[in-house]
């Protein structure tokens, strides 16, 4: 063996450790080799030798003897790290700490562990929640009209309210110990996402004490005699909750809030008690027009020292229970945001309240904020991905009805190539969402995973106004003209209630998702300022050159995968797959390397740099959805229609992925580390695409067709209502177009030719069966597709009474003309 190829070999061996990620010893110890190898290699000579070895012993043993590391290394970098690190207010640690990290972390780590992904188990439905989602919600929905709910009443029917009294949908949250429902999360998400599908109004009503409520705070945080208090009535019904946070001053800013509540004694139930005065301002509060029982935050301040700690006035924010006819508290005027859900506003002045109606009692005084993200953490991976998915479902099965009967240039628009790149998309979307939502729901039944709910949030919601943007410009003039036949307008006038609350989408994207998850899933940076905090030397020292042989590891393996096309990485499973899961891992640490350089180089100034922290932040995101949709594939039927869409979501998140770290790169402010990034995350160019025009037109032609997919991907969709109801009416539409298409093609291919006479529908059908061109069930076929085509494109109209208020007068009108077409008959 040559001194060069021994050379070469053991610059491999170092690279391989490096990309491996050796501890810092053997790693020196390789570098060492290489030093030695190169002298036997004749490249150097013993002068060189000499003078590379007075600089690597030295280096090698400050590096490896730990007690002189942090002596000479580590202590100025621990210096210069606790004077810029930047100040962290009370709120923003415990918005931080909240909940928990879980997926997402192996995705931000750079190397994920497969195996955490493939073993994981959705939760499946108990019978009990199965048969609720049969019946009861299916009961409720027939319930509904939501025509009359969005245009006439601007409320739900008294009978709706009663029914979801009557069978606790407000409790599904509540445990059974306490007489709720006791629901998971999946199975909340389930019910709301079909609830959804037939009344958004109805839906956010369900879903709103379920998700952020004083049902879920009293069994958390609740003192004994509160949650026998309240929760028998939130249960039965008896007490509608709301939640007042939000207000004029305070939206995403909660530490902002004005409304102030002052520790003092007064008079309650003709005694004097130490409690706190009130006073505040709420809006966009939802269900506060109807509720019974308030759940408000506030800012606690104690300048007497009354409730123990004459050293603490300002307690911060503070959670309490108050009955929405107690004294000064006032219902006031109602929002309307374009859905008829129930939403205003709530006002006090002066409002005294024992000091025992804060919940969880006056031990909780000043942890209200702790409470309400937590709280959130869990429930922002429920409501609003379910509202989102729900519009997936309606959309994928609704376009492929109106797509296949819907003809115009004597074809059906479905399949025209413009139209096939919105349901395309439609049908990519729709099979991302519901991946998602079954794995999110799922992730929340096992732990609060904080940076994932964020993610579905903010994603799930956007998806949400691409696919109704899509099909309201598929459906057009059906989509636009509301009444009781159009299933999607309501949808469109909701996105953007969906986009903004719990945490509206530009806050999540820019502040939340990489601040929170840079912090919180890496594995050294949060650890890090622990010990800054806590002026551990010795805690930082490990944790410093952990982090960066980290660095080192993730920058060598994304340079290598970069090079390979990811062919080094691993791949849990063989087959179609496999390339999506190995650049999967390829991007993980790309954006676990750009991290850490973006936050060594720039330091506490990314706070202030939005856009590029939500690039990094899309890149996570995109990998924990394209990992939701590869384990979806996985627990599927693995049909060549089903890999279609899921290859579509695939190839979409790794273009999304590549487009963000592009954008990234070319914005980033330091060229030197501008030019280093771009060349370990795409050392031979960006080479990936967006969805090939074949590849959505094969999903987009599958969506007309009948398959397992399609079931798959839009089950919960509300089916029974008949044809008095609009998604009901397509549905019977679709069984139809299976039955009666083969006839009805035959006709229309006869008629355009120009073979059959007559004027009307009937006149052909009947000389084509005299002469023997189609038999009479093929004419009856036609004849009945040709109603139901007709039935499916017509649109809404009213009178002008009507339009103006005078719904009764409308009744009356359609009443007399029905009578009308009865005596013709």
């Amino acid at each position: 063996m040559t001194g060069l190829t021994l050379t070469l070999l053991t610059l491999a061996a170092a690279w391989a450790l490096a990309f491996v990620g050796a501890p810092l010893l053997i790693w020196t110890a390789a570098v060492g080799a290489v030093l030695l190898s190169v002298y036997a290699a004749g490249l150097i000579g013993s002068i060189g030798l000499g003078v590379a070895a007075v600089i690597y012993v030295p280096l090698a043993l400050l590096l490896n003897l730990r007690p002189l590391r942090r002596a000479v290394v580590t202590k100025p970098i621990f210096g210069a790290f606790k004077a810029v690190l930047p100040e962290m207010s009370s709120t923003e640690r415990e918005a931080l700490e909240a909940g928990d990290t879980w997926w997402e972390a192996e995705m931000f780590r750079g190397r994920p562990d497969w195996n955490k992904l493939l073993d994981f188990k959705y939760t499946e439905l108990t019978a009990e929640e199965q048969s609720f989602l049969d019946n009861e919600c299916e009961e409720l929905c027939k319930l509904c009209d939501d025509w009359k709910i969005e245009f006439e009443h601007k409320d739900l029917p008294e009978e709706v309210w009663a029914y979801i009294r009557e069978h606790k949908f407000l409790a599904m949250l509540i445990k059974k110990e306490f007489g709720g429902l006791g629901f998971s999360a999946n199975a909340q998400s389930a019910v709301v996402t079909k609830l959804a599908t037939k009344s958004i109004a109805m839906a956010v009503t369900v879903m709103v004490p379920n998700s952020l409520g004083p049902g879920e705070l009293l069994m958390h945080y609740g003192t004994k005699g509160q949650q026998d208090q309240w929760l028998p009535g939130l249960v039965s019904g008896k007490e509608i909750p709301c939640f007042g946070l939000t207000g004029p001053e305070v939206g995403s800013d909660a530490t902002a809030m004005p409304d102030l509540g002052v520790v003092c004694y007064g008079e309650h139930d003709g005694k004097k008690v130490l409690g706190i005065k009130l006073n505040f301002s709420k809006r966009y509060i939802t269900l506060a027009p109807v509720a019974t029982v308030v759940g408000l935050a506030f800012k606690l301040r104690d300048p007497d020292g009354l409730l123990g700690d004459k050293s603490k006035s300002e307690y911060g924010i503070t959670c309490a229970l108050i009955p929405a006819k107690h004294r000064g508290v006032s219902i006031g005027r109602r929002h309307y945001p374009g859905a008829a859900f129930m939403n205003g506003t709530i006002h006090g002045r002066d409002v005294f309240i024992p000091v025992d109606w804060i919940i969880g009692g006056p031990a909780m005084a000043g942890k209200g904020w702790r409470m309400l993200v937590e709280c959130l953490s869990a429930g922002r991976g429920i409501s609003l991905p379910a509202l989102a998915t729900a519009a997936g479902q309606t959309a994928y099965r609704m376009t492929s009805v109106y797509g296949r009967f819907r003809r115009q240039f004597k074809v059906s628009i479905g399949k025209f190539e413009g139209v096939q790149e919105a349901t395309g998309r439609i049908a990519g979307y729709a099979y991302t969402l519901e991946a998602m939502r079954v794995m999110t729901a799922s992730a929340v039944d096992h732990c609060a995973p904080s940076v994932v709910t964020a993610i579905a949030k903010y994603h799930m919601t956007e998806l949400m106004r691409k696919i109704v943007t899509d099909s309201m410009d598929v459906m057009a003039g059906k989509a636009i003209q509301q009444g009781p036949r159009n299933f999607m307008a309501t949808a469109y006038k909701a996105t953007p209630v969906a986009i903004t609350v719990e945490g509206a989408n530009i806050l999540t994207r820019n502040l939340m998702i990489f601040g929170q998850g840079a912090i919180r899933c890496h594995e050294y940076v949060f650890p890090e300022m622990e010990a800054a905090r806590e002026n551990d030397l010795k805690a930082f020292d490990k944790l410093l050159f952990g982090h960066i042989g980290f660095s080192i590891n993730r920058a060598v393996r994304a340079f290598t995968l970069g090079l390979t096309g990811a062919r080094l990485a691993r791949a849990p499973v063989a087959g179609e797959l496999a390339p999506y899961f190995r650049n999967m891992e390829r991007f993980s640490a790309a954006l676990a390397f750009c991290s850490d350089l973006t936050m060594g180089v720039l330091g506490g100034k990314l706070k202030f740099m939005e856009r590029l922290s939500a690039r990094l932040g899309d890149a996570l995101s995109q990998l924990y959805i394209a990992s939701t949709v590869a384990k979806f594939y996985l627990e599927g039927s693995k049909s060549p229609e089903e890999l279609a869409h899921a290859r579509w979501a695939l190839d979409n998140c790794l273009y999304e992925i590549s487009k963000a770290f592009d954008e990234f790169l070319r914005n980033f402010p330091v060229a030197w580390a501008r030019v280093a990034m771009r060349a370990v995350v795409f050392p031979l160019g960006n080479r990936f695409r967006a969805v090939s025009d074949r590849d959505n037109a094969a999903v987009a032609d599958m969506i007309l067709e009948p398959s397992d997919v399609r079931e798959r991907v839009s089950w919960l969709v509300f089916k029974n209502g008949g044809v008095h109801d609009p998604i009901g009416r397509m549905e019977q539409a679709w069984q139809v177009s299976q039955d009666c298409e083969a006839g009805y093609l035959k006709f229309y291919k006869l008629a355009s030719k120009g073979e059959l006479a007559g004027d009307s529908i009937a006149e052909r059908l009947s000389d084509a069966v005299n002469r023997n061109l189609m038999t009479r069930s093929e004419a009856d076929q036609a004849d009945e597709y040709d109603r139901v085509r007709y039935d499916v494109i017509l649109t809404d109209d009213f009178s002008q009474e009507y339009i103006a208020g005078n719904y009764a007068a409308e009744r009356a009108e359609v009443i007399e003309m029905s009578a009308a077409r009865a005596r013709v008959a």
